[in-house]
C-alpha cells in the first residue's frame, strides 16, 4: 500500500481529528507515568549486575549493560505493539502474539537449525545459527496462518484464531520431537526456548530489529484512527472509508514482523504482548494512537525490569530466563485484569 493510499484510509477514518484532540489528557498522564516507570527500570538495570547496586566502572561492562538494556527495550516494545495490532485485528483485547503460533514457529526453526547442526557438526551449527531459522520459522507460521484464514480477500478473525492455535500446537509438538532426537536432548537450545536476553548480541541485529520496531511503531500510530474505526461493525467501518481487508492484512504482517524480530533477539517471551496493551487500555482509554505508544513503553519497561530481576536473583543452576519471570508475574496480573473486566461488564 502506498503512502497516499495509507493517508487516504486514515484520513477518512479519522475525519474528526480537527475537532477532537489527538491525545486526551488521561492518555498524556498515562504516557508520562509509563515513561517514568521505564526510566526507573532502565536505571535499575544499569545498577544491577555486580555485587550490590552500583554503576559499572569499566567501559566494557557499561557497553554490555547498555547493549542488554537496548535489547530489552526493543524486545518489549515490539511485543507490546504487536499485541495492540493483533487485538485490533481480532477485535479482542485478550489476543496476543503467542496466539497465532509465531513464537512456536520461530522455536521450531531454531530447533531444526540445531538438528541440522548436530548432523553437520560444529561447523554446520556455526553456519546455521539462530537468526535466520527464527525469522524463517516465524514468517513461515505467519504465511500458513494468513493463507488458511483468508476468505474472499479478507482475513477472517475467527478462522485466524483457530488456525493460529492449531499451527502453534503442531509447531510445539515438532519442536519437542526434534529436541528429543538431538544428542544432548536439546539442552543447548533449552534456555533460548524459554526466552532470555543475551550478552554480546551482534550490533547488526540490534540495529536491524530496532529500525524495524521504530518504523512499525510509526506506521501503527499513523493507522490509529483506522483501527479506531475498525472496532465498529464491518459495515460501519467500511462506511467511514476504512478498507478492512487491506487494514487487516497490514496489521497482520506488521504484528508478524515485530514478533519475529523480538524472537530473534530474545526467543519467545510470553504475556508481554497480552498484558501490556490491556493494562494501557484500562489506564489511557481505547484510542489506538496512545495505546500503541503506551504499550510500546509498557512492554519495554516490563522486559527491562524482568531482566534486572534476572540479574539480581541467583539460583544454583544459573540465571532464570526472562520468559519464566514474565509468565510468573504476567499470569496473575492478567487474571486480575480479566476478572476486573468481567466484573465491570456485569455491573
Amino acid at each position: 500500500m502506498g503512502e497516499a493510499e495509507t493517508g487516504t484510509m486514515i484520513g477518512r477514518a479519522g475525519s474528526a481529528d480537527d475537532t477532537v484532540p489527538l491525545v486526551s489528557r488521561r492518555a498524556v498522564i498515562t504516557l508520562v507515568v509509563l515513561v517514568s516507570v521505564l526510566g526507573a527500570s532502565a536505571m535499575l538495570r544499569l545498577l544491577v549486575g555486580g555485587e550490590g547496586l552500583a554503576l559499572p566502572e569499566m567501559r566494557a561492562i557499561w557497553e554490555l549493560r547498555l547493549e542488554r538494556l537496548a535489547s530489552g527495550v526493543i524486545v518489549g516494545a515490539s511485543l507490546g505493539i504487536a499485541g495492540v495490532l493483533l487485538q485490533a485485528l481480532l477485535r479482542n483485547p485478550l489476543a496476543s502474539p503467542d496466539l497465532l503460533g509465531l513464537a512456536s514457529g520461530a522455536g521450531l526453526g531454531v530447533m531444526v537449525s540445531f538438528g541440522l547442526g548436530a548432523i553437520a557438526g560444529t561447523v554446520g551449527s556455526a553456519l546455521l545459527g539462530t537468526t535466520g531459522p527464527a525469522i524463517a520459522g516465524s514468517l513461515g507460521a505467519l504465511a500458513i496462518v494468513y493463507a488458511l484464514s483468508q476468505h474472499r480477500g479478507f482475513v477472517d478473525p475467527v478462522p485466524l484464531i483457530l488456525v493460529g492455535v492449531i499451527v502453534s500446537i503442531i509447531a510445539s509438538a515438532a519442536t519437542l520431537l526434534i529436541q528429543n532426537l538431538l544428542p544432548d536432548r536439546g539442552l543447548s537450545a533449552g534456555r533460548w526456548m524459554l526466552g532470555s536476553l543475551r550478552d554480546g548480541t551482534p550490533g547488526w541485529q540490534l540495529w536491524g530489529v530496532g529500525a524495524l520496531t521504530l518504523v512499525s511503531a510509526a506506521w501503527s500510530v499513523r493507522l490509529g484512527p483506522a483501527m479506531d474505526a475498525s472496532a465498529l461493525s464491518d459495515d460501519e467501518a467500511i462506511g467511514v472509508g476504512v478498507r478492512l481487508g487491506l487494514l487487516r492484512a497490514i496489521l497482520f504482517v506488521l504484528a508478524g514482523l515485530l514478533t519475529a524480530g523480538s524472537v530473534v533477539l530474545a526467543g519467545p517471551i510470553g504475556f508481554v504482548g497480552l498484558v501490556c496493551p490491556h493494562l494501557v487500555r484500562l489506564m489511557a482509554g481505547p484510542a489506538h494512537r496512545p495505546l500503541v505508544i503506551g504499550s510500546a513503553i509498557a512492554g519495554a519497561a516490563l522486559v527491562v525490569l524482568a531482566d534486572a530481576l534476572v540479574k539480581a536473583i541467583e539460583v544454583p543452576t544459573g540465571r532464570l530466563p526472562i520468559g519464566v519471570l514474565t509468565t510468573v508475574v504476567g499470569g496473575p496480573v492478567f487474571i486480575v485484569l480479566l476478572r476486573r473486566e468481567m466484573v465491570g461488564g456485569r455491573s
